[in-house]
């Protein structure tokens, strides 16, 4: 007599094996979420460094157009307002994907509500070329310039070092000025202006625009120290008044 085949019998997991295989997913979520969560970082960090080559690229398009000068420093129509035609008009370049907020502090004082530009929300700031106007100008005329009055901006052929001098970086979220003055705030100077925190993946730097139109990634503290790259002269850019030594 021919023993009869055994029937198939289907075999389920058991408690103990479908907890073994949810732990190791768990574990390899654990694993691969903080790299993704970097890697989306990253992206952003790129894309904010985009945002600030795009707009010194937008800077020397104005300079050209304004016979080789930079904006006057000036309290009716800012640097964001006088680039716009220039950047798009796309006013999503002035935010870096990164900010922490997406209403950073900016300034709120624009003179003319409909100026959507310089009342945007913004991530940047540009550089006050302070040392410049201090060393050329007379006290009285500084004073005037510091005030949003002087009708005159930097010329570029002023400008010795254009691939190591910062035109645009990014500032503090809390902060809302829309230039970055050597010569004023608290401590005598708006150090504190500047981005020099953790924003990007966790690093203490901060992107920024130099003024031959390339952006790029520093680590804290690197924009004032050994030399201070926001300077002109070379004197002011080695000298004490104008480091800050990490």
């Amino acid at each position: 007599m021919k023993n009869k085949p055994l029937k198939n019998i289907a075999r389920a997991f058991t408690l103990i094996e479908l907890l073994v295989v949810i732990a190791i997913i768990a574990i390899l979520a654990a694993m691969l979420l903080p790299a993704l969560a970097r890697a989306k970082e990253s992206g952003k960090r790129i894309a904010c460094l985009n945002n600030l080559h795009q707009l010194s690229l937008a800077a020397q398009m104005y300079v050209s157009d304004s016979q080789g000068s930079y904006p006057p420093r000036s309290n009716f129509s800012r640097w964001p307002d006088r680039f716009y035609d220039a950047y798009g008009k796309n006013v999503k370049m002035l935010l870096c994907p990164s900010e922490t907020t997406n209403s950073p502090a900016t300034s709120g004082d624009a003179s003319n509500p409909n100026d959507v530009a310089d009342s945007a929300p913004r991530s940047y700031l540009i550089n006050g070329w302070n040392d410049y106007f201090s060393d050329t100008l007379s006290a009285q005329d500084f004073a005037i310039f510091m005030s949003g009055f002087y009708p005159n901006g930097l010329k570029e052929n002023a400008v010795l070092h254009p691939s190591d001098t910062v035109i645009l970086g990014e500032k503090n979220s809390q902060q809302a000025d829309y230039y970055m003055d050597l010569l004023e705030g608290n401590n005598g100077n708006d150090f504190d202006q500047i981005l020099e925190q953790e924003r990007h993946n966790g690093k203490s730097g901060a992107n920024y625009a130099f003024i031959d139109g390339s952006a790029r990634y520093m680590k804290r503290y690197t924009d004032l120290y050994p030399l201070n790259l926001w300077c002109i002269s070379d004197a002011n850019r080695a000298s004490p008044n104008y480091i800050v030594t990490p």
